[in-house]
């Protein structure tokens, strides 16, 4: 469900809100994905309208990764300590999406240290963990995540996948954060896959003729449950298919970047 957040006394700008990371007090909420209603996604203080391959998609994903309405007006205002955090937050975003993972976590880790307000949020910072082998902190970054919103459903799946690495996939099953609803079916079937146990190729099965986003992110999440699974070859099948569906190849969504980077971890070529 959108939600219309209005900030006052700062310049009333009426947004619609995806339902991850929400709290109502935005001065402690560093980062937010927003959708303004004309279709325009805020992007620092410039606009910049969606890409997608053909015609504009149904707004299934979480991953449009720009700083919030507030967060943004609170670097502004507050001093050159939140807005360096601001900058090297889409520093670390951009050196993810051109496969430097390393470099991107240098960059989350010193957007922390500039305002330690970011690290409850800082979502990207597990992703990144987890192709680092530092499950452990990854893991613990997911749970921060899930702390502050507790209906996350891909933090929720990431944390599990961290865990399962540490303990095994049982104990990371017992682990596992039960969060609220997701509203997009796709992503309740894998929640539902990886809490309780599943087949991976009946999620792809049942989102193959679906929207090209739907498809992406069942091919996904049936590669990276294989992986949790220690089944690479089967993980491998799944995460080339997504890179190289219509959506992984054209589409800007960050978890499109994951899926590239995930392959040039494990050395798998897309070509």
């Amino acid at each position: 469900m959108a939600l219309t957040h209005t900030l006052h006394p700062k310049p009333t700008i009426s947004v619609v809100i995806k339902p991850f990371h929400y709290c109502p007090s935005s001065s402690s909420l560093p980062l937010y994905s927003r959708k303004f209603q004309n279709g325009e996604i805020f992007l620092g203080t410039t606009f910049s309208r969606i890409q997608t391959y053909h015609n504009p998609l149904p707004a299934l994903t979480r991953r449009l990764f720009l700083p919030s309405v507030s967060g943004l007006w609170d670097a502004l205002t507050s001093g050159n300590s939140a807005r360096d955090a601001v900058m090297a937050i889409r520093k670390g975003m951009q050196l993810f999406r051109q496969r430097d993972v390393l470099g991107s976590v240098v960059e989350f880790d010193k957007a922390i240290e500039l305002d330690p307000r970011q690290k409850a949020y800082l979502w990207q910072r597990g992703l990144s963990l987890y192709y680092l082998d530092r499950y452990e902190e990854g893991a613990e970054q997911f749970r921060l995540d899930v702390a502050q919103n507790p209906n996350d459903t891909e933090e929720s799946i990431w944390c599990f996948l961290c865990e399962a690495q540490l303990y095994g996939v049982g104990e990371a099953r017992k682990r596992y954060l039960e969060v609220g609803r997701d509203s997009r079916p796709v992503m309740r079937e894998a929640y539902n896959m990886f809490k309780d146990g599943g087949d991976p190729e009946k999620l792809v099965t049942a989102f193959s003729s679906g929207q090209p986003n739907e498809y992406f992110y069942a091919s996904l999440y049936a590669g990276l449950y294989y992986e949790s699974q220690n089944e690479p070859d089967a993980a491998k099948v799944h995460l080339i298919a997504a890179c190289q569906s219509a959506y992984g190849s054209r589409s800007d969504d960050y978890m499109a970047a994951l899926a590239k980077v995930h392959c040039k971890c494990r050395n798998w070529n897309l070509n």
